[in-house]
């Protein structure tokens, strides 16, 4: 497995909002050792960055296209061209 850290930058639509998304998001990132945040959107989408090994940010889609038991991801747009920030722990962001 790499170690090198890449950016993996995305925006859910869907039923994203108010089910425990962003709360399933986290969890995952973090099973996975991978540091970002995650945070929701006022038009209803989500939007979650992450850090890590490039394995493991391809794993944490699966978690992001699963999402929590009440919710539904209807389109993911992903985003791996940014710049690595050195990003310490995943949080979920408000406001």
């Amino acid at each position: 497995m790499s170690t090198k850290p890449v950016r993996l930058h995305v925006w859910v639509e869907g039923k994203v909002q108010g089910v425990f998304f962003r709360d399933t998001v986290r969890q995952g990132a973090v099973a996975l050792g991978l540091a970002g945040w995650v945070r929701n959107l006022p038009d209803g989408r989500v939007e979650a960055v992450f850090e890590g090994p490039r394995e493991a940010c391809e794993e944490v889609l699966d978690t992001v296209n699963v999402g929590s038991p009440m919710s539904r991801v209807d389109r993911l747009v992903r985003d791996w061209g940014e710049e690595v920030e050195r990003l310490r722990g995943f949080e979920i962001r408000f406001g």
